[in-house]
């Protein structure tokens, strides 16, 4: 970790093409790093979810390469590796488990990031009808105690359809659904920040199971 850290912190000061091409090797070693830790985590998620057996580091990983045509941020490099291990791969709408290394940013996270309207209305609905269900996941002490809850952009009242008078209501306003812990620097350089991922993606399988199962995903 220590090489993709290293690579990332210099990164975050010269985020430019000279830079980034003058430095290419050290970028490379750092990718091939990444892919590994990928490679690596996708085996051991296998081994509780079953549902991502089969993939590989390429279905997960998200280029380095920003897309500056509509941005006025016009850095050419996202300053992070992430990858997401996701039945289908990174790009289906589905619940899966999200690594994200990045300098005094990197964290651990699950679940779905702004789905569809089809999947998010399935989820808002498996919600509503499986209330107690649901909350006994997100409940749960050690899920709770690592997570705090669900986390991200709400609705301001509660979605058309939905009665209003729902007592948990706010869980229905989410327009993503995903759980995450953040990681420090020194977190990330820890020997055993892997076997600490592994187990935090543990937790969160019954999470996406909740969620996938809600929009149709077969395991």
């Amino acid at each position: 970790m220590n090489d993709i850290y290293t690579f990332l912190a210099d990164l975050c000061v010269h985020n430019n093409r000279e830079w980034f091409d003058t430095n290419r090797d050290k970028y490379k070693n750092a990718k091939d790093k990444f892919e590994n830790i990928i490679e690596y985590l996708i085996s051991e998620v296998a081994t509780f979810d079953s549902s991502v057996s089969g993939l590989n580091h390429k279905d997960c990983i998200f280029r380095i390469f920003r897309d500056t045509r509509f941005s006025n941020d016009k850095t050419p490099y996202k300053t992070n590796f992430g990858g997401f291990i996701v039945p289908g791969g990174k790009k289906c709408a589905q619940a899966g488990y999200y690594i994200h290394i990045e300098p005094d940013n990197s964290f651990v996270a699950g679940g779905i990031y702004m789905p569809p309207a089809p999947q998010l209305l399935a989820i808002r609905q498996a919600i509503f009808t499986n209330i107690d269900e649901f909350r006994n996941i997100i409940e749960e002490p050690i899920f709770h105690k690592n997570f705090g809850g669900l986390q991200g952009e709400s609705l301001k009242s509660i979605p058309r359809g939905f009665a209003k008078d729902f007592p948990y209501a706010d869980l229905l306003k989410f327009k993503s659904y995903n759980v995450w812990i953040k990681k420090e620097d020194e977190d990330i350089l820890n020997p055993n920040f892997l076997t600490n991922v592994v187990e935090l993606f543990k937790q969160m399988k019954e999470f996406n199971d909740f969620l996938n199962k809600a929009i149709n995903v077969s395991y």
